[in-house]
């Protein structure tokens, strides 16, 4: 029986058993006061039988009481929580129980008198005693004011009404505070719980939402570095096969070359591709500058790259600049159709405090990351953007002159200096 349990309680996720160890903490409560305040009633009456069956019959009506309190508190839980209805039904039930069990004690009180003092007590704390499983599941099915305005109507009525039966307005008074300690006492206990599973409950979903973050973020990186790694490569394949073409046409030779040429950027594409897959590819500034100057030169433009040599930059900023190059390059292959010069510079602005690289070309038709004919809105600038902005990096596109392009990085230096 105890590894079954055990087995139970293993197979819940932790949210489960801070839930469940809470719960019923909070349905075994009620079961104190009916311990410690009624249960020595029993031994108080003395008289007669019917002093003796108003004890017992307080101290049933609380021990079903108690074993009400465990689905009714259940369900004002989950109320409080957001997760079903009023239990009604059942508060009412456990209202009528206690009013029962308090005219039984009332009665008891009657009928033993006032003069023994000790008794009486033992009786005050018992009417008191009695109350807290109710309060405890009303307190978690109306609002905090509701509650405390209903608790101070039912000790004012309670006060006046014990007072113009007995004429003891100062023992009414000590019963009505008994009263409000019960309620509070109950408010003080079943509130918080309802509270703090409502934090768990919020914190397991933020935890949730997290992952599910993570993952998204995970995929729009992979969607990125493709898109940054297959974009360039498949330009070139497009170029130079259109080449190989024309100059197989003409039965030159040199078609052989740009045929190995795209044999052998296709190669590179898959091993790229593999890194992406594990996660471990960095972009290398210097091999991306090489790699642009040799494909321009190759489809005929004018590559001219100045500055940058002699800083040392880390290997983040390295890396989110080379896919600046790499998107630059696959942007002028793309769109440059007329494409003749392409300049890109690197220099640090003395007076912002910040690198700036510009990539500068011609022969410009329609823009980058718009929608021309045929085409469709590509995510590379916004891609560079992302991989720019954890470096406090900003990235500006657009045209300059008639059918001009420019493409600008700038970098605080601290970034730079790492």
């Amino acid at each position: 029986m105890i590894g079954r349990l055990q087995a139970m309680w293993r197979r819940r996720s932790q949210v489960g058993m801070v839930e469940a160890y809470f719960r019923w903490t909070l349905y075994a409560l009620p079961w104190l006061p009916v311990f410690g305040g009624v249960m020595p009633v029993m031994g108080k009456p003395a008289g007669g039988p019917l002093p003796a069956t108003l004890a017992a019959v307080a101290t049933g009506l609380n021990m079903v009481q108690c074993v009400l309190a465990v689905p009714l508190l259940n369900r004002a839980l989950n109320r409080y929580l957001r997760l079903g209805a009023t239990p009604r039904g059942l508060l009412l039930v456990s209202g009528v129980l206690t009013l029962a069990a308090e005219i039984a004690l009332f009665t008891l009180i009657a009928v033993n008198g006032i003069a023994d003092r000790e008794s009486l007590g033992t009786m005050s704390l018992a009417a008191g005693a009695s109350l807290t499983p109710f309060f405890m599941a009303h307190c978690l099915v109306v609002s905090k004011r509701r509650f405390l305005a209903t608790l101070t109507g039912a000790a004012m009525g309670l006060t006046l009404l014990l007072a113009l039966f007995t004429g003891l307005w100062l023992g009414s008074l000590a019963l009505a505070c008994l009263l409000v300690l019960a309620g509070v006492w109950s408010l003080a206990i079943a509130r918080p719980t309802g509270w703090l599973l409502g934090v768990v409950r919020k914190l397991d979903a933020a935890r949730s939402t997290e992952s599910r973050l993570a993952v998204a973020e995970e995929r729009l990186r992979f969607g990125r570095d493709l898109h940054d790694v297959m974009g360039r490569n498949l330009a070139v394949i497009a170029l130079k096969s259109e080449l190989a073409v024309q100059l197989a046409r003409r039965e030159r030779p040199e078609a052989v070359e740009q045929m190995v040429e795209v044999q052998r950027i296709a190669q590179e594409s898959q091993r790229e591709v593999r890194e992406v897959v594990r996660g471990y590819r960095k972009a290398d500034l210097q091999a991306e500058l090489a790699g642009a100057r040799s494909i321009l030169r190759a489809a005929g433009v004018d590559c001219r790259i100045d500055g940058g040599e002699g800083t040392r930059l880390p290997p983040e900023v390295e890396s989110a600049l080379g896919w600046v190059v790499r998107e630059g390059t696959t942007n002028v292959l793309r769109h440059a159709a007329e494409v003749r010069h392409c300049a890109l510079r690197t220099r640090i602005d003395p007076h912002r405090s910040v690198l700036v690289m510009t990539m500068e070309n011609d022969g410009v038709i329609h823009q980058p990351g718009t929608t021309g004919a045929g085409s469709l809105p590509g995510n590379g600038l916004k891609g560079l953007r992302e991989r720019l902005h954890p470096l406090g990096g900003t990235l500006t596109s657009g045209p300059v002159l008639k059918s001009s392009y420019r493409l600008t990085v700038e970098l605080p230096v601290g970034a730079v200096a790492g």
